[in-house]
């Protein structure tokens, strides 16, 4: 075990020489982060000239082989983010800002100095799985290093799931708790996967009024103490299938005489397996031991991953998962033999139950993305002003500032859909929220979730290739941050599977909830009628409700194939008009700055509403007709035509 300073601290890496015949070296300008003087580009130029000649000597006469780039150093995340101090400046009450902003600040420089690192460290030593001891005993033991183990016991100390059910700040404690789990993601070393768990699993337990049987584990989630606080698995993911819950899941629980219940099954996918206990599905057996099928058979259960002496709970671990990212967090398939657990939920009330949990999984997967964006773009924007590329700075080239004005501005735009949505659920949790604000945080997980998830992997690809060549160098650690965030679009259900479900919200709520989403953009829109400078922005907005007006009035006429065809599309309307009219109202404060204003009106230039658009050219019934015929399959082999 060692540890070891994040890529972004390392010192300039010696090239070998076989890899100047790959890379040209480039000087390291000598200037201040903001710009360079015309006597600093002279010297760049003479630094590159020298580089040249030397190439140029024979490799005996070489006496160094360095590749200079300046790498980006950023400082504190909190006090960097513009974006973010202005929307709590704007929102938080004066007392409450006044506390949260000293806590921020506090926390940006424990992250800078002493959280980072021991993310970094988390990469270069993942889990390992060890089946048996020297003796030949099977032990099944999960080894994590230090430094996991010790962001388990500062995600304790920062309170970043107590902050939430403490509600020290009323209504607000859920935000404050959302913008620190946001600073925390991209230095998290992945721990942020577990801790959205563990929430979620508080959630539940808060939602069942908190139980008797459950109290102890209630107080060890959301504990502050190092030594007491626990974190939580969520057992869904069974061989048989992954969101399809009703149809995959397989475990069985038989009821034992004193009243527990014992598992027998298979989890095919358990994030985060070295946690303290979890919440699980499984289908009750009667007496004959016969089980219900569907989901109106499952039943939601907890249990401890361990027993008082540290022993597994019945359970056996077949092997770690070779993930394509999130390395740092052990990922597990377990059989459960007997695993003992305890009933939570009604029988067969068991995805009712879960709901709060993925409710809650669903906003911090939205914080990840969120995170993951402005992560990337930063550093694409401090080395912009550092990297000298074509005898100027890159921030200095036209066409790559246009590449992270446009990342920026899909960033904006994801996070004020994300305080939105904290910001309505702290409403809920401290019952001040009105029938119409439930509405909304019912549509609005699903659409921010799917939405987001997609942004990041764009975003963040985007802004790899901002760094040349050195943003595919693993030592950067570019390449974590992409494959980190390419799971987001997959975790707590794929983009098709929450378009879905967005439907389904819109079905259950009988229409209420699509006007709830019409009449709270327009109250937002009708703040800034009097801007002049966002009227462009306003008139494409209004012009998208009217195209999602007529696409919702007229897609009732069609059938259910046409809406399942549609629904990404309506799913990906309502994120960009809801987030759009979120980057209007930020805009229309009276301080809005410049940069406020351009976002809003990028983000409204883009096609706002697509599925009107798809709609009208009759897309969906073309697509609908090829799928129900045979060329959806031409070149398949059960066809016969393929190789």
């Amino acid at each position: 075990m060692f540890t070891c300073r994040p890529p972004w601290w390392r010192s300039s890496a010696t090239c070998k020489p076989w890899q100047l015949g790959r890379f040209l070296p480039c000087t390291r300008p000598s200037c201040k982060p903001i710009g360079t003087t015309p006597g600093q580009v002279q010297q760049v130029g003479t630094q590159e000239k020298q580089i040249l000649e030397d190439l140029e000597m024979p490799l005996a006469r070489r006496e160094t082989e360095t590749f200079f780039q300046e790498q980006p150093e950023t400082g504190n995340q909190y006090l960097e983010d513009a974006l973010l101090r202005s929307y709590l400046k704007t929102h938080l009450p004066p007392k409450v800002l006044e506390e949260v902003n000293r806590d921020l600040e506090r926390f940006g420089n424990r992250l800078l100095t002493k959280i980072s690192p021991l993310g970094w460290e988390c990469e270069l030593n993942p889990p390992v799985f060890r089946q048996y001891d020297a003796w030949g005993r099977r032990v099944d033991r999960i080894v994590t290093c230090s430094a996991w183990r010790r962001l388990k016991e500062i995600a304790a100390e920062e309170g970043l799931i107590a902050e939430a059910y403490e509600r020290r700040y009323s209504n607000w404690s859920r935000l404050h708790q959302a913008v620190k789990l946001y600073l925390f993601s991209s230095s998290s070393g992945g721990f942020s996967c577990p801790l959205a768990m563990t929430d979620g699993a508080a959630k539940v337990i808060e939602s069942l009024g908190v139980p008797g049987s459950l109290k102890n584990t209630f107080d060890h989630l959301t504990s502050r103490d190092p030594e007491k606080f626990w974190t939580s698995g969520q057992w869904m993911t069974e061989r048989r299938g992954g969101s399809d819950v009703a149809n995959g899941t397989e475990t069985v629980a038989r009821k034992q005489a004193d009243g527990t219940y014992r598992l027998y099954g298979f989890k095919w996918f358990t994030s985060a397996a070295d946690s303290d206990v979890t919440l699980t599905l499984a289908r009750v057996a009667d007496t004959e031991g016969q089980v219900k099928q569907g989901s109106s058979g499952l039943s939601l259960f907890f249990l401890k991953v361990r027993d008082e002496e540290g022993k597994l709970n019945s359970i056996q671990v077949q092997r770690l998962k070779d993930k394509l990212g999130t390395r740092q967090m052990a990922t597990a398939e377990l059989w459960l033999d007997g695993a003992k657990a305890e009933l939570i939920s009604a029988e067969g009330r068991g995805v009712a139950s879960i709901s709060n949990m993925l409710n809650i999984t669903r906003i911090h997967n939205v914080i990840g993305a969120v995170a993951s964006m402005r992560r990337m773009i930063s550093l694409s924007r401090e080395y912009a002003r550092r990297r000298v590329a074509f005898g100027k700075l890159l921030k200095d080239h036209p066409l790559h500032v246009q590449t992270i004005a446009r990342m920026e501005v899909q960033t904006r735009g994801a996070f004020l859909l994300l305080m939105e949505i904290v910001r309505l659920l702290g409403l809920v949790e401290t019952d001040m929220a009105s029938e119409q604000d439930q509405l909304l945080l019912r549509l609005l997980i699903p659409v921010a979730k799917l939405y987001t998830g997609k942004q990041a992997s764009a975003v963040v690809v985007e802004a790899m290739e901002s760094f040349g060549g050195q943003g595919y160098m693993e030592d950067t650690g570019l390449p974590v941050i992409v494959r980190d965030t390419l799971v987001l679009s997959i975790w707590e259900g794929t983009t098709n599977i929450l378009s879905l479900d967005v439907l389904r919200s819109l079905t259950k709520s009988q229409g209420r909830a699509m006007a709830v989403f019409f009449s709270a953009v327009q109250k937002k829109l009708e703040l800034a009628s009097g801007a002049v400078k966002l009227e462009p922005a306003v008139k494409h907005m209004r012009d998208a409700i009217g195209s999602l007006t007529r696409f919702t009035q007229a897609a009732g006429s069609k059938g259910a194939a046409t809406m399942e065809l549609a629904a990404r599309d309506f799913s990906y309307a309502l994120a960009r008009i809801y987030a759009g009219t979120l980057l209007i109202e930020h805009a229309a404060r009276p301080d809005a700055s410049a940069t406020d204003v351009s976002a809003a009106g990028r983000w409204c230039n883009q096609e706002l509403c697509p599925v009107a658009t798809e709609f009208e050219n009759r897309s969906y019934e073309a697509e609908a007709a090829l799928a129900d015929s045979a060329l959806v399959y031409e070149g398949s082999p059960a066809c016969g035509s393929g190789p």
